[in-house]
């Protein structure tokens, strides 16, 4: 249940890394697409999560659009609003419960398993559901922030996203 708040803070380097990069719209769905064939490859893409992801993903590309696609804090909220696009996969768990207990029943898995799925799977897990990629999301961003400021920062990409740093005063000093 807390798999979409880890996903949440490993990803939030390759996906600042290129929102960083990429200043135009598109740059979301390359990673909804990348996410997308790794969730299809395992097995484990449904509906659920089409519909999830998809929805996360055109509003990370607004907001994005609105933040005009080199703001940190538009970006991080962009990566946060992406995150929740991963509660797809566990979330049919909540939505087809009786139909899901039934399938892993039947596929073998042991009466104890099944139990404590059916336990872990209560309202308030529901709620951590939610709020894990939210928070996983939030220290991503600020992972991706701190790695780009410790390593990227002499790097050509570092004055879109560090507006503050050395390299992004040199650079505008020297176009003067």
């Amino acid at each position: 249940m807390l798999t979409p708040g880890f996903i949440a803070i490993f990803a939030g380097i390759p996906f600042m890394l290129m929102a960083a990069k990429v200043h135009k719209p598109g740059a979301v769905f390359l990673m909804w697409f990348i996410t997308g064939l790794i969730y299809f490859a395992t097995g484990q893409f449904t509906l659920v999560i089409l519909i999830s992801m998809a929805s996360a993903y055109i509003l990370a590309e607004i907001i994005r659009s609105i933040t005009k696609y080199n703001s940190f804090k538009g970006n991080s909220i962009a990566y946060v609003i992406y995150s929740l696009g991963m509660v797809g996969s566990p979330l049919s768990i909540w939505l087809f419960r009786e139909d899901f207990l039934a399938q892993i029943t039947e596929q073998g898995m042991s009466a104890d398993y099944v139990s404590a799925v059916e336990a872990i799977s209560s309202n308030s897990m529901l709620i951590v559901l939610f709020v894990a990629p939210i928070i996983g999301g939030i220290i991503g961003a600020w992972i991706a922030k701190g790695l780009f400021k410790k390593h990227f920062v002499k790097a050509w990409f570092a004055p879109l996203i560090l507006p503050g740093t050395w390299a992004f005063q040199n650079r505008v000093s020297a176009m003067r």
